[in-house]
């Protein structure tokens, strides 16, 4: 597997003003989900990682209780690519749900 080009900081800039609430933080994008119970947040869990899971691209979760945070990266490129964009968009949409 190839890797993908890293974005540069302004396609990053660009891209985050389609995707409210999610920000860089350093060479990630992340995002924090709240959910009213440790259960729902696990399920949610188990939505993105289907999805991940379809698109070959694995995120960091951190869970504290009823809030799990995602950051996306794409490791084998060393930064930020459209991959970690496509992902951000899916759980968006797992999230309207």
């Amino acid at each position: 597997m190839s890797s993908l080009p890293v974005l540069s900081d302004i396609e990053i800039q660009r891209s985050l003003g389609a995707l409210p609430g999610w920000a860089r933080k350093g060479e990630t994008i992340t995002k924090s989900y709240h959910f009213a119970t440790f259960p729902a947040g696990i399920a949610f869990i188990a939505k993105v990682a289907d999805v991940a899971e379809a698109q070959q691209h694995h995120p960091d979760v951190d869970i504290r209780y009823t809030k799990v945070t995602f950051a996306l990266s794409t490791h084998d490129s060393g930064g930020i690519t459209a991959k970690d964009f496509t992902l951000a968009e899916a759980i968006e949409r797992l999230a309207a749900e």
